[in-house]
């Protein structure tokens, strides 16, 4: 069999279909662009993987940045930076008042009288020191506190101290590793007056004062230039003194503070040719005058 096909002439509509007869389907319209091809899921499964990972890294690496940030420089490894000599000393706090006592320099204590127990006052031995047995933070006697000064001169002291009758007087004292002593003594006299005549008295032949036991007679005390009163209290004195090289076998800084009713001897001392230092010897002088402000 052979298949006929009818052209038809140009120019005439082609014939309809036979009523009854179904429509012949049209071919859809291609698109304009192509579908892109279907990833398979194992790739995108792996993709998901990948940023979720992305975004723990990048989570983790903001936080130790941000933590290590926030650290202080010490606590960083590899940045720590060695010490400045400074002693550690415990956390301080100021002791309880007896009830409806206000503070030596508030607005309520016009004669700046410390009701504070004067043992609380005192400042602690630091970390690694070995606390002297005889100086142990309780109450001592007036000898003793004169025995810090050479013996031809404590007779003038005792005459003052008879005329200005202290209250009382505590001290501790420790000796560091490196061999470093430290004595302080604090008096308490019955007024802010008598603490400063004392201090004017004990000062009134020489700037360092009275000459204390262990210091060389030939260069004395001069005044510690590299002392700028930094941290001390408002309506407080401080006043800070080294031994002159040469010194002698142990070299001796001295430092005095007066606090309304109280006055504070801050003594340290070092054999051998190093001297004391002075950084912890400043940081012990601030201490005890915050205490006792």
């Amino acid at each position: 069999m052979t298949e006929q096909t009818t052209e038809t002439p140009a120019g005439t509509a082609p014939e309809a279909p036979p009523v009854g007869s179904a429509p012949v389907p049209q071919a859809p319209e291609p698109p304009l662009f192509p579908p892109p091809p279907e990833q398979p899921r194992r790739v995108l499964r792996a993709v998901a993987r990948w940023t979720v990972a992305a975004l723990v890294l990048g989570g983790l690496g903001a936080g130790t940045a941000f933590g290590i940030t926030s650290m202080e420089r010490t606590d960083v490894p590899g940045l720590s930076t060695g010490s400045d000599g400074r002693w550690d000393y415990p956390e301080l706090s100021l002791p309880a008042l007896p009830a409806g006592s206000p503070r030596p320099f508030s607005d309520g204590n016009v004669a700046e009288i410390h009701h504070a127990d004067l043992r609380r006052l005192l400042l602690p031995a630091p970390a690694g020191a070995a606390v002297d047995k005889k100086l142990g933070g309780g109450w001592v006697s007036t000898e003793q506190y004169l025995s810090e000064y050479v013996k031809g001169k404590r007779s003038d002291i005792t005459h003052i101290l008879k005329d200005s009758a202290p209250r009382h007087v505590a001290a501790r004292g420790w000796t560091m590793p490196d061999g470093t002593s430290s004595r302080i003594y604090l008096v308490q006299f019955n007024s802010t007056a008598f603490a400063q005549y004392f201090r004017d008295a004990i000062v009134r032949d020489t700037p360092s004062g009275v000459p204390l036991v262990g210091t060389s007679e030939t260069s004395g005390m001069v005044l510690d230039e590299g002392w700028s009163g930094a941290g001390k209290v408002e309506r407080t004195a401080s006043y800070a003194y080294e031994e002159a090289k040469p010194y002698g076998a142990a070299q001796v800084r001295l430092g005095y503070l007066v606090a309304g009713d109280t006055f504070a001897l801050v003594v340290q001392s070092r054999e051998g040719k190093e001297g004391t230092d002075r950084v912890p010897f400043h940081q012990t002088l601030i201490l005890q005058n915050q205490l006792l402000g």
